[in-house]
């Protein structure tokens, strides 16, 4: 690592401001930024390929705490960086351009900084399936690669990016698989109208077809607290990333009790059952249940909202449990009522952990 004396020694002759990010376990990135350039840019030219995806400041994915210095921000999506957030010191790194030195904390561990760029792989689709209304899941086999090896390795939590064929586009999905040695890659997709990769999967998409992934990437995934409960809580294809989670903890038999809250709108969104039921049957301490905020007459199970269900079982919760962790991904609107419910529930604002799914 370079030391933020030795950045700002190398930067000063040149014009750059020195910047040094600090991630969550103490480590330090120091480089310099070039003026009109963004943080992020600075990060990738100098060698650390930050957590982030859309790179335009739709979808939060590169968010950091200023610490330390003055910067301008460039245009952004709110839901992205709500304006109070914006105003406790959070950043888009994609859209901050420092005036001079700056300093700023990374909510993730160095673990999840790619050193040297990141990784680029070829694949095969061997599974298109559609699981709801507008839902589909696409599953790929990726290439043995020369430098990285047989098998797909990575943190539960994570996202790839995949290039729209034909395009250079790239559209971000999370995994809802776990860490393999096949090289397996399991996608929830939801068909967009009018969206790149969505139409790719809707007019012409084919088993067999050849696409390019980038990663994985990101930050979001399990945090080490001991042993306190574990809860998730997804919207639509936020589930992803928590279905990844919960069976990474299935698969190292993780002793924290976990419960999963699915949510969607209608009874014809209803995925995923047949998975989530797989993880409660390997794993002893797993209960999950799914809502639907306007349901069918034909549905038997839980009605309401993601948000309504955790305010509720924090409500009737065993106090001998402890509070626990909760792991939230969706929508912004869906990510913020079930913060909010969880932090009126006692949860501590440091024990919720957010992913939003925004389009890109």
């Amino acid at each position: 690592m370079t030391s933020a004396t030795e950045a700002t020694g190398a930067t000063a002759a040149t014009g750059a401001s020195p910047v040094t990010l600090t991630t969550s376990d103490g480590e330090h990135l120091a480089f310099g930024c070039a003026p009109g350039q963004t943080v992020l840019e600075a990060a990738t030219e100098w060698g650390a390929a930050l957590p982030a995806a859309c790179r335009r400041g739709t979808c939060g994915s590169c968010r950091a705490t200023v610490t330390g210095g003055s910067y301008d921000l460039d245009t952004h999506s709110p839901q992205a960086l709500p304006p109070g957030d914006r105003d406790a010191g959070a950043v888009l790194l994609c859209r901050t351009r420092p005036h001079g030195p700056l300093t700023a904390d990374l909510p993730y561990g160095n673990s999840r900084i790619l050193y040297g760029g990141v990784p680029v792989r070829e694949g095969t689709v061997t599974a298109l399936e559609p699981v709801a209304r507008d839902t589909v899941r696409v599953e790929l086999l990726l290439d043995e690669d020369e430098e990285l090896g047989a098998g797909f390795q990575f943190d539960a939590g994570q996202f790839v990016e995949v290039r729209v064929p034909g395009r250079e586009e790239r559209r971000a999905y999370s995994l809802a698989n776990t860490g393999n040695w096949d090289g397996r890659v399991e996608l929830f997709v939801r068909l967009r109208p009018g969206g790149l990769f969505s139409s790719y999967l809707h007019d012409r998409a084919r088993v067999g077809d050849r696409l390019t992934v980038h990663g994985p990437q990101g930050a979001f995934g399990l945090r080490e607290t001991g042993t306190r409960p574990r809860w998730f809580v997804g919207g639509g294809t936020g589930l992803a990333p928590l279905l990844s989670m919960a069976r990474q903890m299935a698969e190292w038999q993780d002793p924290q009790p976990a419960r999963f809250f699915f949510g969607v709108n209608e009874t014809e969104d209803v995925f995923a059952e047949a998975e989530l039921e797989a993880v409660a049957a390997e794993a002893a301490a797993f209960a999950y249940e799914i809502c639907v905020w306007r349901p069918g007459p034909e549905w038997r199970g839980a009605v309401g909202t993601p948000a309504d269900r955790v305010a509720e079982a924090l409500r009737t919760a065993d106090a001998a449990d402890g509070l626990p962790d909760v792991y939230v991904c969706g929508p912004p609107p869906l990510v913020e009522t079930v913060a909010a419910a969880a932090l009126a529930g006692g949860v501590p604002p440091e024990h919720v952990f957010r992913e939003r799914f925004l389009p890109t």
